[in-house]
């Protein structure tokens, strides 16, 4: 059987290849008294580092020495100085989030441990907090289960995603496609600055004026409802949907769309079989940055969820709103201790992983799509 190789395999080796070659000339080419500012650049900044983590009284030292050394190089050998820092300025902020990750991580651990449950005999770290309901941080038995939370970020997400997601692929389509072109200058700006709009202004209208209303509309008990902090995320959502969206379909060339249209097709046909597919993995990518934020979002939930870490009864119930994941660790982050804690951390992982998991997912979808256009499958 003959073994496929994907290309983009070849131009990643030749492109590090290319790299390492360019950095040893680099090395070659450089002068000695330049190598020795970069160097102590380098260590004063890698010395800095190693100060802040270790929480010294001593990090300005390196730290002032890092910016000397730059002043200087940056005056005599300005060329080599901008490589160097923004190399390090690169590996610094992989590092940084990579701290980041290893430490959630590690402050979550200790209530995995205390919510270990043992299944046919094996010890499984946290499996209590995903399998039983109950979040109790103040009568014993103590509990800290992520059901609940997780309930209602997924609730709030599909609510917030079927609201973005089709409108915000609409406007786009009909920004890009139909619009005129005085309309498309004045609505795509006008968008965008909608994007800026801090979230707790759209919480707060959520909790002032749809909160009321649903509670008379619907008689529910109190303020709190899955579908309208939905509906509202959703709509926060929205300006990046249609504004990564709109410039992915722009972005076809406009020799596929005529070719299209010079074989007979109509626009709607153009649009749904030419400027769409082409555009699909922006549009995607437009998507999942809209369903991300849903499940980030922070204080519309916060301002306008009951905030008891409960499920719903039953389940599907989306007239009335618990909590998140996001807004657990809003709200109690201030007065949170020990397991608690952590267990907010466990939180904060739960969203991590989940990010990830769209992030690859995404890549994936490009890959495909990159695939089928370029006539491989």
């Amino acid at each position: 059987m003959a073994q496929v190789t994907d290309p983009r395999d070849g131009r990643i080796r030749s492109a590090v290849g290319e790299q390492v070659r360019r950095t040893k000339r680099f090395a070659d080419e450089t002068e000695p008294a330049a190598l020795a500012i970069l160097a102590v650049m380098a260590l004063s900044l890698l010395g800095a580092l190693v100060g802040f983590l270790a929480v010294s009284d001593w990090t300005i030292v390196p730290f002032a020495a890092f910016l000397a050394s730059s002043a200087v190089g940056w005056v005599r050998y300005q060329e080599e100085t901008a490589y160097l820092i923004a190399l390090m300025m690169t590996v610094s902020t992989i590092l940084i989030l990579g701290l980041i990750v290893v430490f959630i991580f590690r402050e979550s651990i200790p209530v995995i441990r205390y919510e270990s449950a043992t299944v046919y005999g094996i010890t499984v770290p946290g499996l209590r907090m995903f399998i039983q309901p109950n979040w109790d941080a103040v009568s014993p038995p103590i509990r800290y289960s992520m059901v609940p939370m997780i309930h209602g970020t997924v609730m709030v997400t599909l609510i917030a995603s079927a609201v973005a997601a089709p409108l915000g692929v609409s406007a786009a389509l009909f920004l890009s496609e139909i619009a005129p072109a005085t309309v498309r200058e004045v609505v795509k700006p006008g968008v965008e600055i909608l994007a800026g709009i801090p979230s707790i202004v759209y919480g707060f209208i959520g909790f002032t004026v749809l909160g009321p209303w649903a509670s008379d509309q619907f008689q529910t008990t109190g303020q709190g409802s899955y579908l309208f902090v939905g509906i509202v995320v959703g709509l926060m959502a929205l300006p990046t949907v249609v504004s990564v969206a709109e410039d992915a379909l722009s972005s076809v060339p406009e020799s596929m769309k005529s070719g299209s249209l010079a074989m007979g097709t109509t626009d709607w046909q153009t649009m749904t079989s030419i400027t769409l597919p082409a555009a699909f993995s922006g549009v995607s990518a437009a998507v999942l940055l809209g369903v991300g934020r849903a499940i980030g979002e922070t204080m519309a939930a916060t301002v306008m969820l009951r905030g008891v870490p409960r499920l719903t009864e039953p389940l599907v119930n989306v007239f009335y709103g618990q909590e998140t994941l996001t807004s657990i660790i809003a709200r109690n982050y201030g007065e949170a201790d020990g397991l608690q804690m952590d267990a907010l951390f466990v939180a904060g992982v739960i969203l991590f992983v989940t990010v990830l998991v769209i992030s690859v997912g995404a890549q994936y979808i490009e890959w495909r799509m990159h695939k089928r256009l370029g006539g491989e499958i």
